[in-house]
C-alpha cells in the first residue's frame, strides 16, 4: 500500500468516527429537548457538586496543561487564559448553579394571538439541537458551554484548544458521571479533546446533523470555519474594543474607567484596546491617563500628538490599530470630533463593544445611532459587556454576528423560535 492511500484510508476513517459521533450528538439531542427543567437542573447541581469535590484532580490536570503549554512557548496572554485555581474552579461551579437557578427558555411563548381565520398562533422557544463550539485556551469554556446548551436543551460538541487537553478531559469526565447519573445519555456532551484539521473539516460538512458552530477563537480560526463549514455560524470574534472620551467628559472619572478597563483584566475580549480622545482635551486628560496607566504598569502606544503629550509613550506603529493585544499594553489616538472617533471606530473596531464618554446628549445618541457593536455603552466600562454584569446570567460568548444572536449570548440565543398553531377544523 503506498503513502497516500493510507494516508486517504486514515482521513476516511476519521470521517466515518466524526460522522458517528455527530449521529449520537443528533439522537441525545432529541431526548434532551424533551427533559423537564427539573431533571436538567438536577444534572447541572449534580455537576456543580462533582467540581467542588474533584477541584483537586482537575488542577492538577490543569497544571500539566499549563507545563506544556508554557515550554511550548505559548504566549503569557494565552497562559493566562488556560490556568485555572482553586477559585475559579469554584467559579465555575457557582456560574452551574446559577445557570441551574435560571429560568428555562424551552416552552416560553414569547407571542400569542388570534389570527383573522380563527387560528390560535404562539411563537415558542424551542432548542437548537446540536451546538457545536470550537475555542482555544480556556478550559472553563468546556463547563460553560455544556451548562448553557444542556439546560437551552441542546446536545453539544466540543472541541477545546490542545493546549488544554488534559483540563479539558478532566471537566468533561464529570460532566459525563453527572449525566449518567441522573439518567441522560453521555452523548449529550460529546468533547473533541485534540481532533486535527481533517476531523475539523469532516465535522463542519455534517450540517445534517450539527445545527448550529460557535468559533471562540483568533482570526485563523475563525476563518478555517468561514473556509469549510456548511453549518450555519454564530462567531465570537476579537474583541477590539474603543473608548471614545468626549470634548464633554468628566476627565476624572474617564481615567479611571480607561485605565481600569485595559488594566483590570487584559486578557478579556471586553477589554478596552484603543482610546480615543477629543483634541480639545488631549492637553488635559493625555497626561493624566499616561500617569494611571504607567502606576498599573500599562504600555502606552499613541499617535504624535499622544507621544508629543506623554513622553514615555511609545509610538504606534499601523497595525497597533485595530489590534488585540490581550495583554497590557494600550493604543491612544486623538481625534478632531466625535465624528473622526465614530470614522475609526468602523475601520478598526470588530463589531464588540464600543463606549463613549461624554456629557453631550447629543453626542452620546450620535454615538449610539452610528456605532453598531453587538453593545454600545455610554459613560460606562467596555469591561460591561459580559452576561452577568448585563443582568443576563452566563453566557457561552459575545456573539459579533447580527444574525439570530449579537452580543452576549446565554440561554436564549441558544434557542430558536417555532409557531404553535390551535384550530378549530378549519380548513383553506
Amino acid at each position: 500500500m503506498t503513502s497516500s492511500s493510507s494516508n486517504r484510508d486514515v482521513a476516511a476513517g476519521r470521517s466515518v468516527a466524526v460522522e458517528h459521533l455527530a449521529r449520537q450528538a443528533r439522537e441525545a439531542s432529541r431526548a434532551v429537548a424533551r427533559l423537564s427543567t427539573e431533571s436538567k437542573n438536577a444534572v447541572l447541581m449534580d455537576l456543580a457538586a462533582r467540581l467542588e469535590q474533584d477541584a483537586a484532580v482537575i488542577l492538577k490536570a490543569n497544571e500539566r496543561d499549563v507545563a506544556a503549554a508554557g515550554a511550548a512557548g505559548l504566549p503569557e496572554a494565552r497562559l493566562q487564559r488556560l490556568c485555572l485555581t482553586a477559585a475559579s474552579v469554584r467559579q465555575m461551579a457557582e456560574g452551574v448553579r446559577q445557570v441551574a437557578a435560571l429560568d428555562d427558555p424551552v416552552g416560553q411563548v414569547t407571542r400569542q394571538y388570534q389570527a383573522a381565520n380563527g387560528l390560535s398562533v404562539a411563537k415558542v422557544r424551542c432548542p437548537l439541537g446540536v451546538v457545536m463550539m470550537i475555542y482555544e485556551a480556556r478550559p472553563n469554556v468546556t463547563i460553560d458551554a455544556f451548562a448553557l446548551c444542556f439546560k437551552a436543551g441542546n446536545a453539544c460538541i466540543l472541541k477545546g484548544g490542545r493546549e488544554a487537553i488534559e483540563s479539558n478531559r478532566a471537566l468533561g469526565s464529570l460532566a459525563w458521571a453527572a449525566l449518567e447519573a441522573n439518567g441522560v445519555a453521555r452523548e449529550a456532551l460529546s468533547l473533541l479533546a485534540a481532533s486535527d484539521r481533517d476531523e475539523m473539516k469532516a465535522l463542519l460538512r455534517l450540517d445534517a446533523y450539527i445545527d448550529l458552530v460557535i468559533p471562540r477563537g483568533g482570526v485563523e480560526l475563525l476563518r478555517f470555519v468561514h473556509e469549510h463549514s456548511r453549518i450555519p455560524m454564530v462567531q465570537h470574534f476579537q474583541g477590539v474594543c474603543h473608548i471614545f472620551v468626549d470634548v464633554s467628559a468628566d476627565l476624572d472619572r474617564a481615567v479611571d474607567i480607561c485605565t481600569s478597563a485595559k488594566a483590570s483584566a487584559p486578557a478579556t475580549c471586553n477589554a478596552v484596546e484603543a482610546v480615543l480622545v477629543h483634541e480639545q482635551i488631549a492637553a488635559a486628560f493625555v497626561p493624566k491617563l499616561a500617569a494611571r496607566l504607567k502606576a498599573e504598569g500599562v504600555e502606552l502606544r499613541g499617535d504624535s500628538v499622544v507621544c508629543g503629550l506623554a513622553p514615555k509613550a511609545i509610538a504606534a506603529r499601523e497595525d497597533d490599530w485595530g489590534r488585540e493585544f490581550l495583554e497590557l499594553v494600550l493604543a491612544c489616538k486623538v481625534v478632531g470630533d466625535v465624528d473622526a472617533a465614530i470614522a475609526h471606530i468602523r475601520r478598526y473596531g470588530s463589531n464588540h463593544t464600543e463606549a463613549i464618554l461624554s456629557n453631550d446628549p447629543t453626542s452620546q445618541q450620535r454615538f449610539l445611532d452610528e456605532v453598531q457593536a453587538s453593545c454600545t455603552l455610554v459613560n460606562a466600562s467596555t469591561r460591561f459587556n459580559d452576561g452577568f454584569q448585563l443582568g443576563l446570567g452566563a453566557e457561552i460568548g459575545i456573539s459579533t454576528s447580527k444574525v439570530h444572536a449579537y452580543g452576549p449570548m446565554g440561554l436564549e440565543e441558544l434557542t430558536s423560535q417555532r409557531y404553535v398553531v390551535r384550530g378549530n377544523w378549519q380548513s383553506r
